[in-house]
Protein backbone atom coordinates (compact mmCIF):
# COMPACT_ATOMS: atom_id res chain seq x y z
CA UNK A 1 0.00 0.00 0.00
CA UNK A 2 2.82 2.34 0.87
CA UNK A 3 4.65 1.68 -2.38
CA UNK A 4 1.63 2.72 -4.44
CA UNK A 5 1.26 6.00 -2.53
CA UNK A 6 4.93 7.07 -2.51
CA UNK A 7 5.05 8.32 -6.12
CA UNK A 8 1.94 10.41 -5.55
CA UNK A 9 3.34 11.85 -2.33
CA UNK A 10 6.66 12.57 -3.99
CA UNK A 11 4.96 14.36 -6.86
CA UNK A 12 2.86 16.38 -4.44
CA UNK A 13 5.97 17.41 -2.50
CA UNK A 14 7.77 18.39 -5.70
CA UNK A 15 4.80 20.45 -6.86
CA UNK A 16 4.54 22.12 -3.47
CA UNK A 17 8.25 23.00 -3.51
CA UNK A 18 8.00 24.35 -7.04
CA UNK A 19 4.98 26.44 -6.08
CA UNK A 20 6.76 27.73 -3.00
CA UNK A 21 9.76 28.70 -5.12
CA UNK A 22 7.52 30.59 -7.52
CA UNK A 23 5.77 32.39 -4.67
CA UNK A 24 9.11 33.25 -3.07
CA UNK A 25 10.39 34.66 -6.35
CA UNK A 26 7.22 36.70 -6.85
CA UNK A 27 7.48 38.13 -3.33
CA UNK A 28 11.23 38.71 -3.55
CA UNK A 29 12.56 40.98 -2.26
CA UNK A 30 10.30 41.77 0.67
CA UNK A 31 13.05 43.35 2.78
CA UNK A 32 16.42 45.10 2.25
CA UNK A 33 19.11 43.19 0.35
CA UNK A 34 22.77 43.25 1.38
CA UNK A 35 25.31 43.60 -1.44
CA UNK A 36 28.77 42.56 -0.28
CA UNK A 37 31.61 44.56 -1.85
CA UNK A 38 35.21 43.43 -1.36
CA UNK A 39 36.91 46.83 -1.54
CA UNK A 40 36.87 50.17 0.27
CA UNK A 41 34.27 52.87 -0.45
CA UNK A 42 35.16 55.32 -3.22
CA UNK A 43 37.11 53.00 -5.51
CA UNK A 44 36.02 51.83 -8.95
CA UNK A 45 34.55 48.56 -7.71
CA UNK A 46 32.55 50.29 -4.99
CA UNK A 47 31.25 53.11 -7.20
CA UNK A 48 30.06 50.67 -9.87
CA UNK A 49 28.39 48.48 -7.24
CA UNK A 50 26.56 51.51 -5.83
CA UNK A 51 25.27 52.55 -9.26
CA UNK A 52 23.75 49.10 -9.75
CA UNK A 53 22.47 48.90 -6.15
CA UNK A 54 20.71 52.25 -6.44
CA UNK A 55 18.80 51.21 -9.56
CA UNK A 56 17.79 47.83 -8.15
CA UNK A 57 16.56 49.63 -5.02
CA UNK A 58 14.37 51.80 -7.23
CA UNK A 59 13.02 48.83 -9.21
CA UNK A 60 12.25 46.77 -6.13
CA UNK A 61 11.08 49.39 -3.68
CA UNK A 62 13.51 47.80 -1.24
CA UNK A 63 16.96 49.08 -0.33
CA UNK A 64 19.99 47.27 -1.74
CA UNK A 65 22.62 48.15 0.83
CA UNK A 66 26.34 47.95 -0.14
CA UNK A 67 28.34 46.30 2.63
CA UNK A 68 32.05 47.04 2.14
CA UNK A 69 34.32 44.34 3.59
CA UNK A 70 37.71 45.36 2.26
CA UNK A 71 40.85 43.27 2.48
CA UNK A 72 42.61 40.15 1.19
CA UNK A 73 41.89 40.96 -2.44
CA UNK A 74 38.14 40.84 -1.99
CA UNK A 75 38.16 37.35 -0.45
CA UNK A 76 36.81 38.52 2.93
CA UNK A 77 33.56 39.71 1.35
CA UNK A 78 33.45 36.64 -0.87
CA UNK A 79 33.74 34.30 2.12
CA UNK A 80 30.94 36.12 3.96
CA UNK A 81 28.72 35.83 0.89
CA UNK A 82 29.52 32.14 0.42
CA UNK A 83 28.37 31.40 3.98
CA UNK A 84 25.30 33.66 3.94
CA UNK A 85 21.77 32.17 4.09
CA UNK A 86 20.77 31.16 0.54
CA UNK A 87 17.63 33.27 0.48
CA UNK A 88 18.69 36.00 -1.95
CA UNK A 89 19.09 38.67 0.74
CA UNK A 90 22.90 38.53 0.72
CA UNK A 91 24.50 38.94 -2.70
CA UNK A 92 28.09 39.43 -3.83
CA UNK A 93 29.40 42.06 -6.22
CA UNK A 94 31.80 39.53 -7.69
CA UNK A 95 34.46 40.10 -10.32
CA UNK A 96 37.83 39.29 -11.75
CA UNK A 97 39.35 39.50 -8.25
CA UNK A 98 37.00 36.99 -6.57
CA UNK A 99 36.12 34.62 -9.41
CA UNK A 100 39.16 34.96 -11.67
CA UNK A 101 42.35 35.66 -9.72
CA UNK A 102 41.80 34.56 -6.11
CA UNK A 103 41.19 30.83 -6.74
CA UNK A 104 44.78 30.47 -7.99
CA UNK A 105 46.44 33.30 -6.07
CA UNK A 106 45.51 31.99 -2.61
CA UNK A 107 46.64 28.48 -1.71
CA UNK A 108 43.83 28.05 0.81
CA UNK A 109 40.43 29.70 0.51
CA UNK A 110 37.57 29.00 2.94
CA UNK A 111 35.18 28.57 0.00
CA UNK A 112 35.05 27.22 -3.55
CA UNK A 113 34.26 30.04 -5.97
CA UNK A 114 32.40 27.76 -8.38
CA UNK A 115 30.76 25.25 -6.02
CA UNK A 116 29.60 27.81 -3.44
CA UNK A 117 28.15 30.44 -5.79
CA UNK A 118 25.39 30.76 -8.35
CA UNK A 119 26.37 33.20 -11.13
CA UNK A 120 23.59 35.70 -11.83
CA UNK A 121 25.00 37.88 -14.61
CA UNK A 122 28.04 39.68 -15.90
CA UNK A 123 27.56 43.41 -15.30
CA UNK A 124 30.28 45.24 -17.20
CA UNK A 125 33.91 45.57 -18.22
CA UNK A 126 36.64 48.22 -18.02
CA UNK A 127 40.42 48.27 -18.47
CA UNK A 128 43.05 48.87 -15.85
CA UNK A 129 45.32 51.85 -16.35
CA UNK A 130 48.90 52.77 -15.48
CA UNK A 131 49.01 56.32 -14.15
CA UNK A 132 51.77 58.50 -12.76
CA UNK A 133 51.96 61.72 -10.80
CA UNK A 134 52.61 64.56 -13.32
CA UNK A 135 55.97 65.19 -11.62
CA UNK A 136 57.25 61.82 -12.86
CA UNK A 137 59.41 62.34 -15.98
CA UNK A 138 57.63 59.74 -18.11
CA UNK A 139 54.96 60.20 -20.77
CA UNK A 140 55.09 56.72 -22.29
CA UNK A 141 55.46 53.19 -20.98
CA UNK A 142 58.96 53.00 -22.47
CA UNK A 143 59.97 56.17 -20.63
CA UNK A 144 58.51 54.81 -17.38
CA UNK A 145 60.47 51.57 -17.78
CA UNK A 146 63.64 53.60 -18.38
CA UNK A 147 62.84 55.70 -15.30
CA UNK A 148 62.47 52.61 -13.10
CA UNK A 149 65.69 51.10 -14.44
CA UNK A 150 67.56 54.33 -13.72
CA UNK A 151 66.22 54.10 -10.14
CA UNK A 152 66.52 50.34 -9.79
CA UNK A 153 64.54 49.02 -6.80
CA UNK A 154 63.67 52.52 -5.56
CA UNK A 155 60.47 53.30 -7.46
CA UNK A 156 57.26 52.45 -5.61
CA UNK A 157 54.04 51.64 -7.45
CA UNK A 158 50.67 51.30 -5.75
CA UNK A 159 47.72 49.01 -6.34
CA UNK A 160 44.32 48.80 -4.57
CA UNK A 161 44.87 45.53 -2.73
CA UNK A 162 46.57 42.16 -2.87
CA UNK A 163 44.69 39.90 -5.25
CA UNK A 164 42.92 42.76 -7.02
CA UNK A 165 43.09 42.91 -10.80
CA UNK A 166 45.41 45.97 -10.72
CA UNK A 167 47.75 43.99 -8.44
CA UNK A 168 47.82 41.09 -10.89
CA UNK A 169 48.26 43.52 -13.79
CA UNK A 170 51.25 44.96 -11.96
CA UNK A 171 52.71 41.48 -11.44
CA UNK A 172 52.17 40.70 -15.12
CA UNK A 173 53.83 44.02 -16.03
CA UNK A 174 56.85 43.20 -13.86
CA UNK A 175 57.03 39.69 -15.32
CA UNK A 176 56.82 40.98 -18.89
CA UNK A 177 59.28 43.88 -18.58
CA UNK A 178 61.68 42.51 -15.97
CA UNK A 179 61.79 45.82 -14.10
CA UNK A 180 62.57 46.04 -10.37
CA UNK A 181 59.87 48.15 -8.72
CA UNK A 182 58.37 48.06 -5.23
CA UNK A 183 54.62 47.22 -5.05
CA UNK A 184 52.64 49.06 -2.37
CA UNK A 185 49.21 47.56 -1.56
CA UNK A 186 46.31 49.73 -0.37
CA UNK A 187 42.82 48.84 0.82
CA UNK A 188 41.22 50.31 -2.27
CA UNK A 189 41.82 52.58 -5.23
CA UNK A 190 40.53 55.74 -3.54
CA UNK A 191 43.10 55.88 -0.70
CA UNK A 192 45.89 55.00 -3.14
CA UNK A 193 44.79 57.82 -5.46
CA UNK A 194 44.95 60.29 -2.56
CA UNK A 195 48.61 59.39 -1.99
CA UNK A 196 49.35 59.53 -5.72
CA UNK A 197 47.85 63.02 -6.01
CA UNK A 198 49.79 64.08 -2.93
CA UNK A 199 53.06 62.93 -4.45
CA UNK A 200 53.64 60.25 -1.80
CA UNK A 201 53.82 57.56 -4.49
CA UNK A 202 54.89 58.17 -8.09
CA UNK A 203 52.72 55.64 -9.94
CA UNK A 204 49.94 53.09 -9.65
CA UNK A 205 47.90 50.52 -11.49
CA UNK A 206 44.17 50.87 -10.94
CA UNK A 207 40.74 50.35 -12.45
CA UNK A 208 40.19 53.05 -15.03
CA UNK A 209 36.89 53.95 -13.38
CA UNK A 210 38.65 55.18 -10.23
CA UNK A 211 41.16 57.22 -12.23
CA UNK A 212 39.01 58.69 -14.98
CA UNK A 213 38.24 62.05 -13.35
CA UNK A 214 41.84 62.64 -12.23
CA UNK A 215 43.18 61.75 -15.68
CA UNK A 216 40.76 64.03 -17.52
CA UNK A 217 41.50 66.92 -15.17
CA UNK A 218 45.26 66.48 -15.60
CA UNK A 219 45.90 65.66 -11.96
CA UNK A 220 47.40 62.33 -13.04
CA UNK A 221 48.95 61.22 -16.33
CA UNK A 222 47.77 58.00 -17.95
CA UNK A 223 50.55 56.11 -19.72
CA UNK A 224 48.53 53.12 -20.95
CA UNK A 225 45.32 51.15 -20.67
CA UNK A 226 45.49 47.37 -20.37
CA UNK A 227 42.66 46.41 -22.74
CA UNK A 228 43.54 44.90 -26.14
CA UNK A 229 42.10 47.97 -27.87
CA UNK A 230 41.86 51.63 -26.89
CA UNK A 231 38.80 52.59 -24.91
CA UNK A 232 36.35 55.25 -26.07
CA UNK A 233 36.49 56.73 -22.58
CA UNK A 234 40.20 57.64 -23.02
CA UNK A 235 40.73 57.45 -26.78
CA UNK A 236 44.02 59.36 -26.64
CA UNK A 237 45.65 56.86 -24.26
CA UNK A 238 47.41 53.97 -26.05
CA UNK A 239 47.27 50.37 -24.93
CA UNK A 240 50.15 48.46 -23.39
CA UNK A 241 50.25 46.25 -26.46
CA UNK A 242 50.54 49.26 -28.78
CA UNK A 243 53.62 50.27 -26.82
CA UNK A 244 55.27 46.88 -27.15
CA UNK A 245 54.38 45.45 -23.72
CA UNK A 246 52.32 42.26 -23.84
CA UNK A 247 49.92 43.04 -20.99
CA UNK A 248 46.27 42.33 -21.85
CA UNK A 249 43.84 42.63 -18.92
CA UNK A 250 40.13 43.44 -19.00
CA UNK A 251 38.48 44.01 -15.64
CA UNK A 252 34.96 42.62 -15.23
CA UNK A 253 32.19 43.01 -12.68
CA UNK A 254 29.30 40.66 -12.00
CA UNK A 255 26.59 39.62 -9.58
CA UNK A 256 26.79 36.32 -7.70
CA UNK A 257 24.55 34.67 -5.12
CA UNK A 258 25.09 31.82 -2.65
CA UNK A 259 24.82 28.51 -4.52
CA UNK A 260 21.58 27.27 -2.94
CA UNK A 261 19.52 30.38 -3.72
CA UNK A 262 16.35 29.08 -5.48
CA UNK A 263 16.51 29.20 -9.26
CA UNK A 264 13.35 31.35 -9.57
CA UNK A 265 15.08 34.04 -7.49
CA UNK A 266 18.24 33.77 -9.63
CA UNK A 267 16.05 34.20 -12.72
CA UNK A 268 14.35 37.27 -11.20
CA UNK A 269 17.71 38.76 -10.24
CA UNK A 270 18.96 38.26 -13.78
CA UNK A 271 15.85 39.81 -15.35
CA UNK A 272 15.85 42.82 -13.04
CA UNK A 273 19.60 43.36 -13.36
CA UNK A 274 19.19 43.49 -17.14
CA UNK A 275 16.47 46.11 -16.70
CA UNK A 276 18.76 48.12 -14.44
CA UNK A 277 21.66 47.96 -16.89
CA UNK A 278 19.48 49.17 -19.77
CA UNK A 279 18.19 52.25 -17.93
CA UNK A 280 19.46 55.50 -19.51
CA UNK A 281 20.67 57.01 -16.22
CA UNK A 282 22.56 53.82 -15.35
CA UNK A 283 24.17 53.73 -18.79
CA UNK A 284 25.20 57.37 -18.35
CA UNK A 285 26.64 56.85 -14.89
CA UNK A 286 28.51 53.69 -15.89
CA UNK A 287 29.93 55.50 -18.90
CA UNK A 288 31.18 58.27 -16.59
CA UNK A 289 33.04 55.53 -14.71
CA UNK A 290 34.46 54.04 -17.90
CA UNK A 291 32.41 50.86 -17.52
CA UNK A 292 30.81 49.19 -20.56
CA UNK A 293 27.67 47.20 -19.65
CA UNK A 294 27.81 43.50 -20.62
CA UNK A 295 24.78 41.63 -19.19
CA UNK A 296 24.62 37.86 -19.69
CA UNK A 297 22.56 34.81 -18.82
CA UNK A 298 23.55 32.84 -15.71
CA UNK A 299 24.84 30.02 -17.94
CA UNK A 300 26.94 32.41 -20.04
CA UNK A 301 28.37 33.97 -16.89
CA UNK A 302 29.18 30.53 -15.48
CA UNK A 303 31.16 29.61 -18.62
CA UNK A 304 32.89 33.00 -18.54
CA UNK A 305 33.99 32.50 -14.92
CA UNK A 306 35.42 29.10 -15.75
CA UNK A 307 37.46 30.55 -18.64
CA UNK A 308 38.74 33.42 -16.48
CA UNK A 309 39.79 30.98 -13.75
CA UNK A 310 41.93 29.06 -16.24
CA UNK A 311 43.44 32.25 -17.68
CA UNK A 312 44.54 33.66 -14.33
CA UNK A 313 45.80 30.32 -13.05
CA UNK A 314 48.48 30.50 -15.75
CA UNK A 315 49.39 34.12 -14.90
CA UNK A 316 49.68 33.33 -11.18
CA UNK A 317 51.87 30.32 -11.95
CA UNK A 318 54.15 32.20 -14.35
CA UNK A 319 54.44 35.23 -12.04
CA UNK A 320 54.96 33.02 -8.97
CA UNK A 321 52.80 35.16 -6.71
CA UNK A 322 50.73 32.52 -4.89
CA UNK A 323 49.75 33.55 -1.35
CA UNK A 324 48.88 31.59 1.78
Amino acid sequence: MKTTKLPGIAIAVMLALAAAGTVNAQAYPSKPVRLLVGFAPGGGVDVTARIVAAKLSELWGQQVVPDNRAGAGGTIATDIAAKAPPDGYSLLFCGIWSHGVAPSLYKKLPYDHERDFAPVSLIGTTPNVLVVNPAVPAKTVAEFIAYTKANDGKVTIAHPGVGSSPHMTLELFRLTTGINIVPVPYKGGAPALVDLLGGHIPAMFDNMSTQLSAIKSGRTRALAVTSPRRTEHLPEVPTMIEQGVKVDVTVWYGLCAPAAVPKPIIAKLNTDLRKALSAPEVLRRLSEQGVDPAPSTPAEFDAFIHAETEKWAKVVKDARVALQ
